[in-house]
């Protein structure tokens, strides 16, 4: 413990440091749900136009994973030889300036619990605060939604006049945060009202080549609009990450063409809503990285949209969803009222905490005939294998603790691309 906070101390200064010797833009990115996508498609419109940018890898978004990101560098572990080359290779950049730092820096800052955000603002003031969204992730590390509300809200809080704060309109936990602006603000979303908007939606899904369409849409900034085509997702998701990352771009003086431009083929990083070609002619979308129960509800809305030819199947394989105190039994069973009200026709339940999913399924109305019930993973793609027929749809979606990616790489069509398509697949996790 000592030795950790003497790192997490080291690493505060040298970030500090460095940011003071660079004065790189600072994009910071926090939410309940939503961030790592919105990070990549900022990180996508920016590198695409040429603007020298960095973002924060993996998880790297608390007091070591923030600081690790302004130097460079991976974690060493419990490695102190490894520890000291990160020291020394930040003490390189404060003395000898690197011509190739970047720009740009996009920083993940995630918050456990209270005063994390505070923490980590003062590490990296951003220029650019984005909140994606506030809902029950962490809840029992804060107790209430309002909680986190105000944690999440130091971000923005935080902006001077000459910054920039983007919210998602659409989230209430947001929206309410327009009052605690000092900064300029630009809201984004679906609905009207936002000064970024996706309109005219459009999912397409070409099941006769079992292969993934995209999705195209109407931006709409301030009246101009410019078409937005994105061939590689099919999931509200993706368009919450393309509008965040629009916002950004025009805080960079990105006109909407050059946007759009570069949104054409981003992808949402593995694990998150993910289609992937199935074992016997089957569709998988993989949203595995983790779940909560508004995450949970938009994946199975999704899923309940695509349509299917008859006699195929839309699969949900749901898992427990953590963090969630004393929410987490009515968030598990309003997951399994949605499963039936898409028009869900089976579900596979994983975990101890996902019994409450199948009570909310079954109190909605699905019969018992179509639900099942697993402890491990393991198990239940294994049941997948022989249960699953040609042209059935199977979201799989789950806590990380539940390890669904598992289920994933039992029915899909190419297990030996699964450490560059599933999540999860390094060294560190076969274990666990």
């Amino acid at each position: 413990m000592i030795m950790r906070r003497l790192i997490r101390l080291k690493l505060k200064i040298l970030a500090r440091l460095i940011l003071k010797r660079y004065q790189p833009i600072v994009v910071a990115v926090t939410g309940s749900m939503g961030k790592t996508s919105a990070k990549e498609a900022i990180y996508k419109v920016l590198r695409d136009n040429k603007i020298s940018v960095r973002l924060s890898q993996k998880n790297y978004n608390n007091e070591l994973g923030l600081p690790l990101s302004i130097i460079g560098a991976d974690s060493a572990g419990r490695n102190p030889a490894g520890w000291s080359k990160i020291f020394l290779d930040a003490f390189r950049l404060i003395l000898f300036k690197d011509p190739d730092y970047p720009r740009v820096l996009i920083l993940e800052m995630g918050v456990d619990r209270p005063g994390d955000m505070g923490y980590l603002t003062k590490i990296a003031p951003p220029q650019v605060g984005l909140v994606t969204a506030v809902s029950y992730s962490h809840l029992e590390y804060f107790g209430n939604v309002v909680n986190i509300q105000k944690e999440k809200q130091v971000l923005v809080e935080n902006l001077n006049n000459k910054g920039l704060a983007i919210l998602n309109y659409d989230n209430a936990g947001t929206r309410e945060m327009l009052s605690a602006c000092r900064s300029r603000v630009l809201t984004y979303g679906l609905k009207p009202g936002a000064n970024l908007q996706a309109q005219d939606i459009v999912f397409n899904f070409t099941k006769g080549n079992y292969e993934l369409a995209g999705l195209n849409f109407k931006l709409n900034y301030n009246g101009a609009v410019v078409p937005v085509f994105m061939n590689n997702v099919l999931n509200e998701s993706a368009l919450y990450a393309a509008l965040a990352a629009a916002a950004v771009g025009l805080y960079f003086d990105l006109n909407l063409v050059e946007i759009a431009r570069a949104l054409r083929d981003f992808s949402l990083p593995p694990g998150r809503m993910n289609v992937l070609p199935g074992i016997k002619h089957t569709f998988i979308i993989d949203d595995t990285y983790n779940s909560s129960p508004e995450a949970a509800i938009a994946a199975l809305d999704t899923l309940g949209r695509i349509k299917i030819d008859d006699p195929a199947h839309k699969y949900a394989v749901l898992g427990d969803m953590l963090e969630l105190g004393a929410y987490t039994e009515e968030g598990h069973r309003l997951v399994g009222a949605k499963v039936f009200k898409s028009g869900i026709d089976q579900l596979i339940a994983v975990g101890e905490k996902a019994r409450d999913i199948i009570r909310g399924a079954t109190e909605a109305g699905l019969a018992d005939d179509y639900i099942f019930y697993f402890d491990q993973a393991d198990e239940a793609g294994r049941f997948l294998q022989n249960r699953i027929k040609a042209g059935d749809i199977i979201l799989v979606k789950g806590s990380q603790a539940v390890r669904l990616e598992r289920v994933v790489k039992e029915i899909m069509a190419e297990p030996e691309r699964a450490g560059k398509l599933l999540v999860r697949q390094g060294a560190e996790w076969k274990d666990k």
